[in-house]
């Protein structure tokens, strides 16, 4: 007896004039079919947008609606990353009604950078002059400033100047005094540096430009203290 599933011309005759059933598939290739259309189904999810998701919707049977739901949970962490990216980019003035809402209400994921300043002083404006620069190098943060004594009644000018660091509302870092910032010789690397060491930014620095000025003014102070072989010489001139 001939096997209808063997590969031979007539068969394959049989088979076109309904003579003979269709050629059987071997299981292995039917999973094999099974997973590239699987496979084929979640490319089609990975390129769809949002919106696309939405309109196609209805086309999705139960097993898919898993891969979906992911898919959709996906794409809208990136809607939302795009929405905070590059929505600062610069220090904006507010006085103590706007705290609130600036700061305890920044929203989620936002870290805040509020400057308490006065004019006048000359380390406040440098710190300001750093601060729009940094803005813009790290537009996802927001930086604000405010006169001290408009944000809170009666902040002593010895505090100042001021930076607070906060988190969803939460304050994460504070530097208070002209002493914590070095003084006029402080560089917008070393800013950045705190900043980052609080968590605010995302610095590209590899280590703290301030440990480099350091080691630099030990050396120098290192090479001009004499020796003893130095003393011992001077004494024998004598």
């Amino acid at each position: 007896m001939q096997d209808p599933n063997e590969d031979t011309e007539w068969n394959d005759i049989l088979r076109k004039k309904g003579i003979l059933p269709p050629k059987e598939v071997p299981k292995e290739d039917e999973e094999e079919e099974l997973a590239f259309q699987q496979q084929s189904v979640v490319k089609t999810y990975e390129s769809m947008t949002l919106d696309e998701l939405d309109e196609n919707e209805d086309e999705f049977n139960e097993e898919d609606e898993a891969a979906v739901e992911m898919y959709r949970q996906k794409r809208l962490a990136e809607w939302k990353a795009a929405q905070i990216k590059n929505v600062f980019g610069e220090v904006a003035e507010i006085s103590g009604q706007d705290y609130v809402n600036e700061v305890t209400k920044a929203g989620d994921g936002i870290w805040v950078v509020l400057h308490l300043y006065k004019q006048g002083i000359p380390l406040c404006t440098l710190i300001n002059q750093h601060l729009s620069k940094l803005a813009r190098k790290f537009p996802q943060a927001k930086f604000l400033k405010s006169i001290s004594t408009t944000c809170i009644a009666n902040y002593p000018d010895r505090n100042l100047p001021t930076i607070f660091v906060y988190f969803e509302g939460e304050m994460k870092a504070q530097f208070i005094g002209p002493l914590v910032f070095g003084g006029m010789n402080l560089k917008v690397e070393e800013l950045e540096w705190r900043l980052a060491e609080s968590g605010a930014v995302k610095t590209d620095l590899e280590e703290n430009p301030r440990k480099q000025v350091e080691d630099k003014l030990m050396t120098s102070i290192r090479s001009s203290i004499p020796t003893w072989k130095d003393i011992d010489s001077e004494e024998e001139d004598y």
